[in-house]
Protein backbone atom coordinates (compact mmCIF):
# COMPACT_ATOMS: atom_id res chain seq x y z
CA UNK A 1 0.00 0.00 0.00
CA UNK A 2 1.67 3.19 -1.26
CA UNK A 3 0.07 6.22 0.34
CA UNK A 4 2.51 9.07 0.78
CA UNK A 5 1.33 11.21 3.70
CA UNK A 6 1.39 14.98 3.68
CA UNK A 7 4.48 16.57 5.19
CA UNK A 8 4.48 19.28 7.83
CA UNK A 9 7.43 21.37 9.07
CA UNK A 10 8.55 20.13 12.47
CA UNK A 11 8.22 23.64 13.84
CA UNK A 12 4.42 23.42 13.41
CA UNK A 13 4.20 20.08 15.24
CA UNK A 14 6.32 20.63 18.33
CA UNK A 15 7.45 23.24 20.77
CA UNK A 16 11.23 23.44 21.21
CA UNK A 17 12.33 23.82 24.82
CA UNK A 18 15.94 24.33 25.86
CA UNK A 19 17.71 23.63 29.11
CA UNK A 20 20.47 24.87 31.34
CA UNK A 21 22.94 24.05 34.08
CA UNK A 22 22.42 25.10 37.69
CA UNK A 23 25.37 26.85 39.30
CA UNK A 24 28.02 24.27 40.13
CA UNK A 25 29.14 26.59 42.91
CA UNK A 26 25.92 25.66 44.73
CA UNK A 27 26.35 21.94 45.48
CA UNK A 28 23.02 21.86 47.29
CA UNK A 29 21.32 22.29 43.89
CA UNK A 30 22.48 18.75 43.00
CA UNK A 31 20.96 17.03 46.03
CA UNK A 32 17.40 16.81 44.79
CA UNK A 33 15.27 14.17 43.07
CA UNK A 34 14.56 15.75 39.67
CA UNK A 35 16.48 13.84 36.96
CA UNK A 36 18.73 16.32 35.16
CA UNK A 37 19.38 14.81 31.73
CA UNK A 38 22.63 15.49 29.86
CA UNK A 39 24.14 13.77 26.78
CA UNK A 40 25.72 11.09 28.99
CA UNK A 41 22.20 9.87 29.87
CA UNK A 42 21.04 9.66 26.25
CA UNK A 43 22.04 6.07 25.52
CA UNK A 44 18.65 4.39 25.57
CA UNK A 45 15.36 4.94 23.80
CA UNK A 46 13.55 5.80 27.03
CA UNK A 47 14.66 8.00 29.91
CA UNK A 48 13.49 7.05 33.39
CA UNK A 49 16.21 8.66 35.46
CA UNK A 50 19.57 10.47 35.12
CA UNK A 51 23.00 10.27 36.69
CA UNK A 52 22.53 13.72 38.23
CA UNK A 53 19.48 14.98 40.08
CA UNK A 54 18.65 18.55 41.01
CA UNK A 55 16.27 20.40 43.32
CA UNK A 56 13.25 22.59 42.49
CA UNK A 57 15.35 25.56 43.62
CA UNK A 58 17.97 24.66 41.03
CA UNK A 59 15.31 24.75 38.31
CA UNK A 60 13.97 28.06 39.59
CA UNK A 61 17.40 29.70 39.75
CA UNK A 62 18.75 28.53 36.37
CA UNK A 63 17.85 28.07 32.71
CA UNK A 64 16.92 24.45 33.43
CA UNK A 65 13.20 23.87 32.93
CA UNK A 66 10.91 21.04 33.91
CA UNK A 67 10.05 18.88 30.91
CA UNK A 68 6.78 16.95 31.23
CA UNK A 69 6.81 13.22 30.61
CA UNK A 70 6.52 11.78 27.11
CA UNK A 71 8.47 14.44 25.25
CA UNK A 72 11.15 13.71 22.67
CA UNK A 73 14.64 14.63 23.86
CA UNK A 74 17.35 15.32 21.31
CA UNK A 75 21.07 16.03 21.74
CA UNK A 76 21.92 19.15 19.74
CA UNK A 77 25.41 19.93 21.05
CA UNK A 78 28.01 17.27 21.84
CA UNK A 79 31.01 15.51 20.39
CA UNK A 80 28.89 12.36 20.02
CA UNK A 81 27.19 14.03 17.05
CA UNK A 82 30.19 13.06 14.95
CA UNK A 83 28.95 9.47 15.11
CA UNK A 84 25.29 9.32 16.14
CA UNK A 85 22.15 11.28 16.92
CA UNK A 86 20.97 10.44 20.46
CA UNK A 87 17.17 10.58 20.69
CA UNK A 88 14.98 9.46 23.60
CA UNK A 89 11.55 9.83 25.17
CA UNK A 90 11.42 10.86 28.80
CA UNK A 91 8.89 8.68 30.62
CA UNK A 92 9.10 10.83 33.77
CA UNK A 93 9.30 14.56 34.39
CA UNK A 94 12.91 15.72 33.95
CA UNK A 95 15.07 18.77 33.52
CA UNK A 96 17.68 19.01 30.74
CA UNK A 97 20.95 20.83 30.24
CA UNK A 98 21.80 23.22 27.43
CA UNK A 99 23.14 20.46 25.17
CA UNK A 100 19.64 19.05 24.67
CA UNK A 101 16.35 20.22 23.27
CA UNK A 102 13.00 18.89 24.37
CA UNK A 103 10.33 18.58 21.69
CA UNK A 104 6.86 18.95 23.20
CA UNK A 105 4.49 17.30 20.76
CA UNK A 106 1.20 18.81 19.66
CA UNK A 107 -1.91 16.59 19.52
CA UNK A 108 -1.20 16.00 15.82
CA UNK A 109 1.90 13.87 16.34
CA UNK A 110 2.73 11.02 18.70
CA UNK A 111 6.06 11.20 20.57
CA UNK A 112 6.79 7.56 19.66
CA UNK A 113 6.27 8.28 15.96
CA UNK A 114 8.45 11.41 16.09
CA UNK A 115 11.14 9.47 17.96
CA UNK A 116 11.38 6.93 15.13
CA UNK A 117 11.21 9.62 12.46
CA UNK A 118 14.18 11.47 13.98
CA UNK A 119 16.18 8.25 14.28
CA UNK A 120 15.46 7.39 10.65
CA UNK A 121 16.44 10.93 9.61
CA UNK A 122 19.69 10.90 11.59
CA UNK A 123 22.07 10.73 8.57
CA UNK A 124 20.42 13.74 6.94
CA UNK A 125 20.23 15.70 10.19
CA UNK A 126 23.85 14.97 11.05
CA UNK A 127 24.89 16.49 7.74
CA UNK A 128 24.04 19.81 9.38
CA UNK A 129 26.48 19.24 12.23
CA UNK A 130 29.21 21.84 12.14
CA UNK A 131 32.37 21.73 14.18
CA UNK A 132 32.92 24.65 16.51
CA UNK A 133 34.16 24.43 20.09
CA UNK A 134 31.46 21.76 20.43
CA UNK A 135 29.67 20.05 17.56
CA UNK A 136 26.09 21.18 17.28
CA UNK A 137 22.95 20.78 15.19
CA UNK A 138 21.30 23.84 13.74
CA UNK A 139 17.92 24.17 15.43
CA UNK A 140 16.73 26.19 12.44
CA UNK A 141 17.35 23.15 10.25
CA UNK A 142 15.44 20.97 12.71
CA UNK A 143 12.52 23.38 12.70
CA UNK A 144 12.26 23.19 8.91
CA UNK A 145 12.37 19.36 8.71
CA UNK A 146 9.44 18.14 6.64
CA UNK A 147 7.81 15.41 8.73
CA UNK A 148 5.50 12.90 7.00
CA UNK A 149 2.25 13.15 8.96
CA UNK A 150 -0.22 10.28 8.51
CA UNK A 151 -3.32 10.01 10.73
CA UNK A 152 -2.72 9.19 14.40
CA UNK A 153 -3.81 5.58 14.07
CA UNK A 154 -1.23 5.01 11.33
CA UNK A 155 1.42 6.81 13.40
CA UNK A 156 0.62 4.47 16.29
CA UNK A 157 0.87 1.41 14.04
CA UNK A 158 4.18 2.53 12.50
CA UNK A 159 5.67 3.19 15.93
CA UNK A 160 4.51 -0.22 17.19
CA UNK A 161 6.07 -2.05 14.23
CA UNK A 162 9.37 -0.22 14.58
CA UNK A 163 9.35 -0.73 18.35
CA UNK A 164 8.95 -4.46 17.87
CA UNK A 165 11.71 -4.72 15.29
CA UNK A 166 14.01 -2.56 17.43
CA UNK A 167 13.27 -4.70 20.48
CA UNK A 168 14.38 -7.79 18.60
CA UNK A 169 17.64 -6.05 17.72
CA UNK A 170 18.20 -5.04 21.34
CA UNK A 171 17.65 -8.61 22.53
CA UNK A 172 20.13 -9.90 19.97
CA UNK A 173 22.74 -7.34 21.03
CA UNK A 174 22.20 -8.31 24.67
CA UNK A 175 22.70 -11.98 23.78
CA UNK A 176 25.97 -11.17 22.00
CA UNK A 177 27.18 -9.17 25.01
CA UNK A 178 26.38 -12.09 27.32
CA UNK A 179 28.32 -14.48 25.10
CA UNK A 180 31.31 -12.13 25.15
CA UNK A 181 31.24 -11.92 28.94
CA UNK A 182 30.71 -15.70 29.17
CA UNK A 183 34.07 -16.41 27.54
CA UNK A 184 35.77 -14.01 29.93
CA UNK A 185 34.08 -15.67 32.92
CA UNK A 186 35.14 -19.12 31.71
CA UNK A 187 38.76 -17.96 31.37
CA UNK A 188 38.79 -16.64 34.96
CA UNK A 189 37.05 -19.75 36.27
CA UNK A 190 39.50 -22.12 34.60
CA UNK A 191 42.73 -20.20 35.14
CA UNK A 192 42.03 -17.90 38.08
CA UNK A 193 43.03 -14.26 38.43
CA UNK A 194 45.87 -13.82 35.91
CA UNK A 195 47.28 -10.78 37.73
CA UNK A 196 47.81 -12.51 41.08
CA UNK A 197 48.14 -16.00 39.56
CA UNK A 198 45.65 -17.17 42.17
CA UNK A 199 45.95 -20.82 41.07
CA UNK A 200 49.71 -20.85 41.31
CA UNK A 201 50.60 -21.83 37.74
CA UNK A 202 54.30 -21.98 36.81
CA UNK A 203 55.39 -18.51 35.72
CA UNK A 204 59.12 -18.69 35.04
CA UNK A 205 58.90 -18.19 31.26
CA UNK A 206 58.44 -15.11 29.07
CA UNK A 207 56.67 -14.63 25.75
CA UNK A 208 59.94 -14.43 23.84
CA UNK A 209 60.86 -17.90 25.07
CA UNK A 210 57.70 -19.63 23.85
CA UNK A 211 57.17 -17.91 20.51
CA UNK A 212 58.76 -16.32 17.48
CA UNK A 213 57.95 -12.59 17.44
CA UNK A 214 58.32 -10.47 14.31
CA UNK A 215 57.56 -6.84 13.58
CA UNK A 216 55.99 -6.24 10.18
CA UNK A 217 56.79 -4.54 6.91
CA UNK A 218 57.32 -0.79 6.76
CA UNK A 219 55.23 1.23 4.36
CA UNK A 220 57.27 3.70 2.30
CA UNK A 221 60.53 1.75 2.67
CA UNK A 222 62.91 1.57 -0.34
CA UNK A 223 61.83 -1.32 -2.54
CA UNK A 224 64.23 -4.25 -2.70
CA UNK A 225 66.02 -5.06 -5.93
CA UNK A 226 64.33 -7.78 -7.96
CA UNK A 227 60.78 -8.94 -8.67
CA UNK A 228 57.97 -7.60 -6.49
CA UNK A 229 54.22 -8.13 -6.36
CA UNK A 230 51.18 -6.68 -4.63
CA UNK A 231 49.85 -8.49 -1.56
CA UNK A 232 47.33 -7.79 1.20
CA UNK A 233 48.62 -6.48 4.49
CA UNK A 234 47.08 -5.87 7.89
CA UNK A 235 47.18 -2.46 9.57
CA UNK A 236 46.49 -1.57 13.20
CA UNK A 237 42.85 -0.84 12.35
CA UNK A 238 42.37 -4.47 11.29
CA UNK A 239 43.43 -5.82 14.68
CA UNK A 240 40.80 -5.32 17.35
CA UNK A 241 40.50 -6.69 20.88
CA UNK A 242 39.89 -10.45 20.40
CA UNK A 243 38.53 -9.79 16.91
CA UNK A 244 39.63 -9.03 13.36
CA UNK A 245 38.08 -6.26 11.29
CA UNK A 246 38.67 -7.22 7.67
CA UNK A 247 36.13 -4.87 6.11
CA UNK A 248 38.95 -2.78 4.59
CA UNK A 249 42.18 -4.53 3.59
CA UNK A 250 45.04 -2.51 2.14
CA UNK A 251 47.70 -3.80 -0.22
CA UNK A 252 51.44 -3.23 -0.50
CA UNK A 253 54.14 -4.10 -3.03
CA UNK A 254 56.72 -6.52 -1.59
CA UNK A 255 59.42 -8.93 -2.73
CA UNK A 256 59.09 -12.69 -2.45
CA UNK A 257 61.62 -12.63 0.37
CA UNK A 258 59.55 -10.09 2.33
CA UNK A 259 56.34 -11.99 1.68
CA UNK A 260 57.93 -15.19 2.92
CA UNK A 261 59.23 -13.47 6.04
CA UNK A 262 56.03 -11.66 6.97
CA UNK A 263 53.39 -14.11 5.64
CA UNK A 264 50.78 -14.83 8.32
CA UNK A 265 49.81 -18.37 9.28
CA UNK A 266 46.54 -19.41 10.84
CA UNK A 267 46.60 -19.07 14.65
CA UNK A 268 49.36 -16.45 14.62
CA UNK A 269 48.67 -13.95 17.41
CA UNK A 270 48.61 -10.36 16.13
CA UNK A 271 49.31 -7.61 18.67
CA UNK A 272 49.29 -3.85 18.11
CA UNK A 273 52.30 -1.77 19.00
CA UNK A 274 50.21 0.97 20.58
CA UNK A 275 48.85 4.42 19.89
CA UNK A 276 46.17 5.30 22.41
CA UNK A 277 46.90 3.59 25.76
CA UNK A 278 43.86 1.33 25.31
CA UNK A 279 45.40 -0.10 22.11
CA UNK A 280 48.48 -1.45 23.89
CA UNK A 281 48.72 -5.19 23.37
CA UNK A 282 45.34 -5.28 21.65
CA UNK A 283 45.22 -8.40 19.59
CA UNK A 284 43.54 -11.35 17.96
CA UNK A 285 44.40 -14.67 16.33
CA UNK A 286 44.79 -14.66 12.55
CA UNK A 287 42.04 -16.75 10.95
CA UNK A 288 43.84 -17.51 7.69
CA UNK A 289 40.99 -16.11 5.61
CA UNK A 290 43.33 -14.25 3.22
CA UNK A 291 46.18 -16.09 1.54
CA UNK A 292 49.56 -14.38 1.18
CA UNK A 293 48.63 -11.76 3.77
CA UNK A 294 51.42 -9.91 5.60
CA UNK A 295 51.39 -7.28 8.36
CA UNK A 296 52.69 -3.76 8.84
CA UNK A 297 55.45 -2.76 11.25
CA UNK A 298 53.03 -1.43 13.89
CA UNK A 299 51.59 -4.94 14.28
CA UNK A 300 53.62 -7.68 15.95
CA UNK A 301 53.20 -11.29 14.85
CA UNK A 302 53.56 -13.81 17.66
CA UNK A 303 53.91 -17.42 16.45
CA UNK A 304 53.83 -19.97 19.28
CA UNK A 305 56.75 -22.42 19.19
CA UNK A 306 56.44 -24.11 22.59
CA UNK A 307 54.05 -27.12 22.76
CA UNK A 308 53.30 -26.15 26.37
CA UNK A 309 51.36 -23.08 25.18
CA UNK A 310 48.09 -23.03 23.24
CA UNK A 311 47.65 -19.97 20.96
CA UNK A 312 44.01 -19.40 21.96
CA UNK A 313 44.89 -19.49 25.65
CA UNK A 314 47.83 -17.16 25.00
CA UNK A 315 45.64 -14.63 23.19
CA UNK A 316 43.29 -14.48 26.18
CA UNK A 317 46.16 -14.27 28.65
CA UNK A 318 47.70 -11.33 26.77
CA UNK A 319 44.28 -9.64 26.55
CA UNK A 320 43.61 -10.14 30.27
CA UNK A 321 44.32 -7.66 33.04
CA UNK A 322 47.72 -9.30 33.35
CA UNK A 323 48.55 -8.16 29.83
CA UNK A 324 46.99 -4.71 30.15
CA UNK A 325 48.81 -4.08 33.44
CA UNK A 326 52.17 -5.26 32.09
CA UNK A 327 51.98 -3.25 28.87
CA UNK A 328 50.86 -0.03 30.56
CA UNK A 329 53.66 -0.37 33.10
CA UNK A 330 56.29 -1.11 30.44
CA UNK A 331 55.18 1.22 27.65
CA UNK A 332 56.78 4.44 26.58
CA UNK A 333 54.14 7.17 26.93
CA UNK A 334 54.12 10.71 25.58
CA UNK A 335 51.11 13.05 25.46
CA UNK A 336 48.45 10.35 25.46
CA UNK A 337 50.36 8.09 23.06
CA UNK A 338 51.79 4.81 24.33
CA UNK A 339 53.82 2.13 22.58
CA UNK A 340 55.70 -1.08 23.32
CA UNK A 341 58.82 -2.36 21.64
CA UNK A 342 60.01 -5.84 20.76
CA UNK A 343 62.06 -6.22 23.93
CA UNK A 344 59.11 -5.33 26.16
CA UNK A 345 56.81 -7.68 24.28
CA UNK A 346 59.27 -10.56 24.54
CA UNK A 347 59.48 -9.96 28.28
CA UNK A 348 55.76 -10.48 28.93
CA UNK A 349 55.52 -13.03 31.79
CA UNK A 350 53.56 -16.09 30.70
CA UNK A 351 51.59 -18.41 33.00
CA UNK A 352 51.80 -22.14 32.23
CA UNK A 353 48.63 -24.07 33.16
CA UNK A 354 48.49 -27.72 32.01
CA UNK A 355 48.24 -27.87 28.21
CA UNK A 356 45.17 -30.12 28.45
CA UNK A 357 43.37 -27.37 30.38
CA UNK A 358 44.40 -24.82 27.76
CA UNK A 359 43.08 -27.08 25.01
CA UNK A 360 39.79 -27.57 26.85
CA UNK A 361 39.47 -23.79 27.07
CA UNK A 362 40.03 -23.48 23.32
CA UNK A 363 37.24 -25.99 22.62
CA UNK A 364 34.82 -24.05 24.81
CA UNK A 365 35.78 -20.69 23.31
CA UNK A 366 35.37 -22.10 19.80
CA UNK A 367 31.78 -23.10 20.60
CA UNK A 368 31.04 -19.74 22.23
CA UNK A 369 32.50 -17.86 19.25
CA UNK A 370 30.44 -19.95 16.81
CA UNK A 371 27.25 -19.11 18.70
CA UNK A 372 28.28 -15.46 18.88
CA UNK A 373 28.87 -15.38 15.12
CA UNK A 374 25.42 -16.88 14.51
CA UNK A 375 23.92 -14.17 16.71
CA UNK A 376 25.87 -11.47 14.87
CA UNK A 377 24.64 -12.79 11.52
CA UNK A 378 21.10 -12.72 12.86
CA UNK A 379 21.63 -9.16 14.08
CA UNK A 380 22.81 -8.12 10.63
CA UNK A 381 19.59 -9.50 9.16
CA UNK A 382 17.54 -7.66 11.79
CA UNK A 383 19.45 -4.43 11.16
CA UNK A 384 18.71 -4.68 7.44
CA UNK A 385 15.05 -5.40 8.15
CA UNK A 386 14.82 -2.46 10.54
CA UNK A 387 16.40 -0.09 7.99
CA UNK A 388 13.93 -1.31 5.35
CA UNK A 389 10.98 -0.84 7.72
CA UNK A 390 12.15 2.66 8.60
CA UNK A 391 12.40 3.65 4.95
CA UNK A 392 9.03 2.21 4.05
CA UNK A 393 7.32 3.63 7.13
CA UNK A 394 8.10 7.23 6.24
CA UNK A 395 7.43 6.75 2.53
CA UNK A 396 3.85 5.61 3.16
CA UNK A 397 4.66 2.09 1.96
CA UNK A 398 4.46 -0.01 5.12
CA UNK A 399 2.24 -2.98 4.35
CA UNK A 400 0.37 -4.90 7.01
CA UNK A 401 2.72 -7.83 6.42
CA UNK A 402 5.57 -5.79 7.92
CA UNK A 403 4.55 -6.66 11.44
CA UNK A 404 4.82 -10.35 10.56
CA UNK A 405 8.22 -9.74 8.97
CA UNK A 406 9.41 -8.06 12.16
CA UNK A 407 9.04 -11.38 13.96
CA UNK A 408 12.00 -13.01 12.13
Amino acid sequence: MKNCPRTVPLNLLVQFVGGGTPAKSQPEYFRGNIPWVTPKDMKEGEIWTAQDKITPEAVKDSAARLIPENCVLLVVRSGVLKHSLPVAINRVTVAINQDLKALLCSPEILPEYLFHYLRASAPRILDSVRGTTADNISVDILRSCAVPLPPLDQQRRIAAILDKADSLRAKRRAAIAKLDSLAQSIFLDMFGDPVTNSKGWPDSGALGGVSDIVSGITKGRPLPIGPVREVSYLAVSNVQDQALNLSVIKTIVASEGEISRYRLCQRDLLLTEGGDPDKLGRGALWDGSISDCIHQNHVFRVRVSDPAINPTYLSWLVASRRGKTYFLRSAKQTTGIASINMTQLKGFPVLFPPIVLQQDFEKIVTKVNAESERSKNSLRVLDALFASLQHRAFQGDLESSALTAANV
